[in-house]
C-alpha cells in the first residue's frame, strides 16, 4: 500500500488556483443532459466524480452504468435513468455496494418508474425495470439522510409532465445543497417554489445559458486549515471564490474566525489571513455543510480546541464512516473524539504531537487531505495518496508549489 510523506520547508508561492466546485459541476451535468437547448458550462471540475459522470451520459450505454465510487453520480443517474430509460443497471464499487439509496427509489417507484434492487435489498446495484409512467406528483422523503436524493429529483421535475411536489420531512440537514441545485435550475429557467419544507415545481423547460462554475469552498477548507496551522504561512490567496456563492460550505469564512483566520474578497477570489483569535471551547452544527467536518476537526486538534458537534449523522454514509475513521486517526495524534448523546466530542488535546504519524485514509479523499494540513508539525504519512482524485486531483501539487515537500 502506497505511503506519501510529506513535510513544510519554506513558504514558495502564495496564490493556489483552487479546483472547481464538483457539486456545481455534477449537477450542471445532468441539466445539460435534460435540456433541449445549448448549456455551455464553462471552468467544469476535474474531479473522478464529476468525469466518471460525464463521461457516463457521454456513452449513453444501453445496458450497464458503472458510478464506481462516486456517490453522486451514482443517485444522480438514478433519477436520470428512471426518466429516460428501461431495462438499465446501475452498479459501483463494493463501497457503493454499501451506501443506501432505498428512500430514492422508492420514491422514484411512487413517482411512477419501476426500479428493483438486483442483490441487497435497498442498495446497489438497481435495474431500471420501466421509465417512469408518472402516476403521483406529490412525494414525501425523509431529509435527514442525503440531501442528494431531494436534488436528483429535483432536476427531473420539470421533465415530469405534472411536474413534482417534494414535501421534505423534518429534519432538513444539507439544505444549502438543496437550494444550489435550484439556483442552478433557475439559472437555465426552471422556476420553482419553496415553502418552509415543501418544494414546487411545474412542468417546464431548461433553457440555454452558459455558466462559469465556482472554485469549491469544500476544498478551500484544506487551505484555511494551513494557514490557521502553519507557522510560516500568514496569508495566501485563493482563487475562484465567490462571495455570494450557491455552496454552503462558504460558510466557511465565518467559521474560520473562530480558528484564527481572516477572509478578505476579491473580484477573483478571497485572501485568507491569520487573525490569532483562537477559542477555546467551540460548538458547530454541521448538519448544513457536513464536508467541512474533518478539516475543522484536525484545525481543533492542532489548537488544543474543545470541539461539540452535531449534524454529523450523513458522515456514516459516505466513502467510509468518516466519524469512525476520525475517531480512529484522531487517536494517533493524542485526541480523544468520541459520541455522547446527540453530539460528538473532541476533547482539549493535553499530549504533544508524536514525533512521527502514519494516516490511513480509507479510500475518503478527505480523510487525506485534513491530515495533510498538520504535516508542518508532524512528520506525517498519508496511506493512498491518490484517494484525492475523487474530488481535487491537483491537491499534492498544489501543496508543493506552497513550500510541502514529498520526502
Amino acid at each position: 500500500m502506497k505511503k506519501l510523506k510529506i513535510k513544510f520547508n519554506k513558504l514558495i508561492q502564495n496564490t493556489i488556483e483552487l479546483n472547481s466546485s464538483k457539486s456545481e459541476s455534477n449537477r450542471l451535468l445532468i441539466i445539460k443532459a435534460l435540456s433541449k437547448k445549448k448549456i455551455i458550462i464553462n471552468n467544469i471540475s476535474n474531479a473522478n466524480d464529476t468525469t466518471i459522470l460525464k463521461n457516463l451520459i457521454k456513452n449513453n450505454s444501453k445496458k450497464k452504468w458503472d458510478a464506481e465510487d462516486a456517490g453522486t453520480t451514482m443517485r444522480f443517474l438514478t433519477s436520470y435513468l428512471a426518466l429516460l430509460k428501461e431495462d438499465v443497471i446501475i452498479t459501483g464499487t463494493n463501497r457503493m455496494k454499501k451506501r443506501p439509496i432505498r428512500i430514492l427509489v422508492e420514491a422514484l417507484n411512487k413517482i411512477g418508474s419501476k426500479i428493483s434492487f438486483t442483490d441487497k435489498k435497498g442498495y446497489p446495484p438497481l435495474k431500471i425495470d420501466k421509465k417512469i409512467n408518472q402516476e403521483n406528483n406529490s412525494i414525501s422523503i425523509r431529509g435527514d439522510i442525503s440531501s442528494q436524493y431531494i436534488s436528483s429529483l429535483l432536476m427531473i421535475g420539470p421533465i415530469l409532465k405534472n411536474g413534482l411536489n417534494i414535501i421534505i420531512e423534518e429534519p432538513f440537514y444539507s439544505k444549502p445543497y438543496v437550494l444550489m441545485t435550484l439556483n442552478l435550475m433557475k439559472k437555465f429557467g426552471v422556476s420553482s417554489t419553496l415553502n418552509r419544507n415543501i418544494i414546487k415545481i411545474n412542468n417546464q423547460e431548461y433553457k440555454d445559458g452558459t455558466y462559469s462554475v465556482e472554485s469549491d469552498w469544500s476544498a478551500a477548507s484544506y487551505w484555511y486549515a494551513i494557514v490557521s496551522i502553519n507557522k510560516e504561512i500568514d496569508k495566501l490567496k485563493l482563487k475562484g471564490l465567490r462571495k455570494n456563492s450557491f455552496q454552503g460550505d462558504s460558510i466557511l469564512s465565518k467559521i474560520m474566525l473562530s480558528f484564527g483566520v481572516d477572509t478578505e474578497f476579491l473580484d477573483d477570489g478571497v485572501i485568507i489571513k491569520k487573525n490569532h483569535n483562537i477559542e477555546n471551547f467551540i460548538k458547530i452544527d454541521f448538519k448544513n455543510f457536513p464536508d467541512l467536518t474533518q478539516s475543522i476537526l484536525v484545525v481543533a486538534a492542532y489548537h488544543k480546541i474543545k470541539l461539540e458537534i452535531s449534524g454529523v449523522e450523513s458522515l456514516k454514509i459516505k466513502e467510509t464512516d468518516r466519524l469512525s475513521a476520525m475517531k480512529k486517526e484522531l487517536k494517533k495524534i493524542g485526541c480523544n473524539f468520541y459520541n455522547k448523546k446527540e453530539s460528538w466530542i473532541l476533547e482539549k488535546r493535553v499530549n504533544p504531537f508524536p514525533k512521527s504519524v502514519v494516516i490511513d485514509t480509507y479510500r475518503d479523499h478527505r480523510m487525506a487531505m485534513a491530515f495533510a494540513c498538520i504535516s508542518s508539525e508532524i512528520e506525517m504519512y498519508i496511506r493512498e495518496p491518490s484517494v484525492v482524485n475523487k474530488s481535487y486531483p491537483n491537491f499534492w501539487n498544489d501543496l508543493f508549489k506552497v513550500g510541502y515537500e514529498p520526502t
